[in-house]
């Protein structure tokens, strides 16, 4: 608003108001970011060159709502943007560009988010220069590679220690601010923020905090030792592990779940 546009927010989409309010504007192009919603066909058919959309995302890997989260979650060492054209499937329309940028070993979802979002308005700027220049070569996506990657609720951030360690550890940074990874010491919930993997195995079942040094917080896991670096207990603030078991003792034995 400070920029002098228009700022236009419908209760609903669903309903012809919204697209008679866009045919009025006699869009060109209509560019679609981060908007939780499907446009419908007729709105899709209003802009003169199309209607795009900037997904997070090498598609057709990781199309749907949450494509940062997966991709750390799953353990991808790069990842990218694509600009797309929209059409009534989910993320399914031609690729116009995209651009790759590699994961690094400690991104969490809100620095990856950041780092796409750079590359994604540099991709919109190209993107539209070649639709001025008449240069557009839409690619069709092959859909037989399509996967998913589905909203994150937040009962989804809950750690299942039968995971090996190294799965856990990209769990914890793909659901980093959200929804959070946590787990439970008896009916506390402790929020898990940073972890790292130990190259050793545990005898010990998983979820059982075992011997460790006295600032240290090791858990057996499904394969491997998880050492949590980050916590933060249920009315408490961010700590590190060291100065949060100052005033929380977890002895060699407790069992988190």
């Amino acid at each position: 608003m400070d920029m002098g546009y228009d700022i236009i927010q419908p209760e609903s989409l669903k309903t012809g108001a919204f697209a008679d309010m866009i045919s009025k504007l006699q869009p060109d192009i209509i560019v679609v970011v981060a908007f939780g919603h499907i446009l419908s066909e007729r709105v899709l058919a209003l802009p003169r060159l199309g209607a795009v959309n900037i997904h997070a995302s090498l598609l057709p890997k990781y199309r749907g709502s949450a494509p940062i989260q997966w991709a750390i979650i799953n353990g991808e060492k790069e990842t990218g943007v694509t600009i797309m054209f929209m059409d009534k499937g989910l993320d399914t329309g031609d690729i116009l560009l995209s651009g790759k940028i590699e994961i690094a070993p400690d991104d969490t979802s809100a620095s990856l988010h950041d780092r796409l979002a750079v590359l994604g308005a540099d991709l919109l700027t190209k993107t539209l220069d070649r639709f001025k220049a008449g240069d557009i070569h839409p690619i069709p996506q092959d859909h037989n590679q399509a996967t998913y990657s589905p909203i994150l609720k937040k009962k989804d951030g809950l750690m299942d220690w039968e995971k090996p360690a190294q799965a856990l550890e990209t769990f914890i940074r793909g659901v980093t601010p959200w929804p959070g990874a946590f787990t439970f010491h008896e009916d506390k919930r402790l929020k898990i923020f940073k972890a790292c993997c130990v190259s050793t195995e545990a005898e010990e079942p998983p979820g059982t905090v075992i011997k460790s040094f006295p600032d240290e917080l090791r858990v057996a896991t499904g394969k491997g030792i998880l050492s949590v670096l980050e916590i933060q207990g249920a009315s408490g603030k961010r700590l590190l592990i060291g100065d949060f078991l100052c005033g929380y003792k977890m002895p060699p034995g407790t069992v988190l779940h």
